[in-house]
């Protein structure tokens, strides 16, 4: 027997609608190429949102289209987000960071057929010129009076492709499961991965991300969105938001100012903002130096790598900013794990429950996860057993887009993270490490991840990473590259003993190399590929 209830679908389509009845006055502020501080509302953003699906679909864009952006975080991103993917077209953001033949084989295996560009961006899109073949026109984002010379009366400006447009558009009723938009991983190993999200996914999403003890997003937030709409949809904040009838700031092509961020935060009194560890590691150093204070902020949410714990305690001591650590994944939409604290940690110290918000954090529903060893068996959740991270739910991907096959969908209805994790009695999960990144020295396993955050926790480190280089007799030995903070000039013996008291003597690091900076990847996480290629073989030199 079903229920009598109405089968209404999950789309993107009605979280537009609903914010536009509702919240249609809520401001959205964003740093532009052509305006430092732009203003427009979530009925402004919609209104445009259905010019911009007119002139779409008089482009010749059909159900099914690839529709690409190389974009910063602002409005006129906001808007392609919502027309394209409301009208049945896919929204394909692309990665701005990553390199030419990258962005060639990612444009190409999409078969992307409109590209909207930012105009500080065509650089990167230069190299690719008479390489994509699929792509039909390519719109710069700004209007005439603002269009770089070098691309004036060649490629058409964002304002003149929408205007004249009708700002009425017939939405389509959708089947929820009708593709949404496009994100691919990285590609660390091998080519990059399609994450071909639904519009069901993409809304179920938004409820799970906005749950009180997930982001605790409601109608009073100011959000502050660091996180790129190119890294995994801004993790979910474009939809977030006005589901809830938040306020919104993007920092455009600002989002690695600490000055510029520090400023948005001040004075347009950010209540919430979100961004990976390296923006925050700069933006507390600012602060630090230039003796600024977060004067709205209540809680930041920090993902992409694990948070330092010394980051949870200064944001916390210096300016009275809860952490929530979030862990997932571009092929989880990305939300996994928060770090939100319950009711009976509240009595714990504050130490105690900085080291609890430094794990990845609790489940939320919809999301279900196991550890398995070796051999595929099921481990316990004892906070000690250690094994491959699985897991599944509406918004984890099944396959990915145009592989048949792929070695992290090779159990039925589980998605093999590539995660080393321990699952805790109470439910809070713990990354190890990443399965190519852990370290094994005579047999034993040492933590990287571990290693990194009891290091950035020394008073004169800024950034570490720990890898795994060539040893003669015990196969891999740690090793630790270290950023110091500025001004400072740290003893490698002080660092080693900083660690001595939280490791035994065999997992501390055979050597400390100092370094100006750490490479990072596409989506600002440590590029631990390329400190092995550069480093693989410190140990084995020396010994030479």
């Amino acid at each position: 027997m079903h229920g009598l209830m109405m089968d209404s679908p999950l789309l993107i389509t009605e979280i537009m609608r609903f914010a536009d009845r509702n919240y249609a006055d809520r401001e959205i502020v964003s740093v532009t190429f052509d305006d430092p501080r732009h203003r427009t509302t979530w009925g402004q953003v919609f209104l445009r949102a259905r010019r911009l699906a007119n002139a779409l679909k008089a482009a010749g864009v059909k159900p099914g289209d690839r529709i690409a952006t190389i974009a910063w975080n602002d409005y006129r991103h906001l808007e392609l987000y919502y027309a394209v993917s409301c009208m049945g077209a896919v929204l394909h953001t692309l990665n701005p960071r990553l390199f030419p033949e990258q962005l060639e084989y990612i444009a190409n295996h999409a078969e992307d057929k409109l590209i909207f560009i930012d105009p500080t961006l065509l650089p990167v899109l230069a190299p690719l010129a008479g390489k994509l073949p699929t792509v039909e026109q390519v719109v710069v984002m700004t209007d005439a009076a603002s269009m770089p010379s070098a691309a004036a009366g060649k490629l058409p400006d964002y304002e003149s492709f929408i205007a004249g447009q009708s700002d009425t558009f017939d939405w389509p009723e959708l089947d929820e499961r009708t593709a949404s938009s496009l994100c691919y991983t990285s590609g660390t190993t091998g080519n990059p991965k399609g994450v071909l999200y639904s519009h069901r996914s993409t809304v179920l999403h938004a409820y799970g991300g906005s749950q009180t003890d997930a982001l605790g997003l409601s109608c009073r937030d100011t959000v502050l969105a660091v996180v790129p709409m190119f890294h995994a949809n801004a993790w979910g904040l474009p939809y977030n938001a006005p589901m809830v009838g938040a306020r919104l700031v993007f920092p455009g092509p600002k989002m690695g100012d600490a000055t510029t961020l520090t400023q948005l935060m001040n004075e347009e009194s950010v209540t919430l903002a979100a961004a990976v560890p390296t923006v925050w590691m700069l933006l507390l150093s600012h602060l630090a130096q230039s003796g600024e204070k977060l004067k709205t902020l209540k809680r930041t949410v920090i993902g992409g790598s694990a948070v330092p714990i010394q980051m949870i305690r200064d944001f916390r001591d210096r300016h009275g900013v809860t952490v929530i650590q979030g862990w997932g994944m571009t092929e989880m939409s990305p939300l996994g794990t928060v770090s939100t604290l319950r009711p009976e940690h509240e009595a714990l110290s504050s130490e105690d429950q900085a080291q609890l918000r430094a794990k990845a954090g609790h489940g939320i529903f919809g999301v279900a996860m196991k550890i398995v060893d070796d051999g595929g068996k099921e481990l316990p959740w004892d906070g000690v057993s250690s094994g491959e991270l699985k897991v599944r739910g509406p918004w984890v991907c099944s396959s990915y887009f145009r592989i048949d096959d792929s070695p992290a969908h090779s159990e039925p209805g589980w998605f093999a993270t590539g995660d080393v994790a321990v699952i805790h009695p109470n439910g809070f999960l713990q990354i190890t490490d990443r399965a190519k990144d852990v370290i094994k020295s005579g047999g034993e396993w040492i933590s990287s991840v571990d290693l990194e955050n009891c290091a950035c926790g020394h008073a004169e480190v800024l950034m570490a990473a720990a890898i795994g280089v060539r040893h003669p007799k015990w196969d891999e030995r740690p090793i630790l590259l270290v950023v110091p903070r500025p001004g400072c000039t740290p003893a490698p013996e002080s660092i080693i003993a900083h660690l001595a008291l939280h490791f035994a003597k065999w997992q501390l690091p055979d050597a400390i190399v100092f370094v100006e900076a750490l490479p990072m990847t596409a989506t600002g996480k440590i590029n631990k590929r390329s400190l092995r290629d550069s480093y693989g073989r410190t140990l084995m030199n020396a010994q030479a």
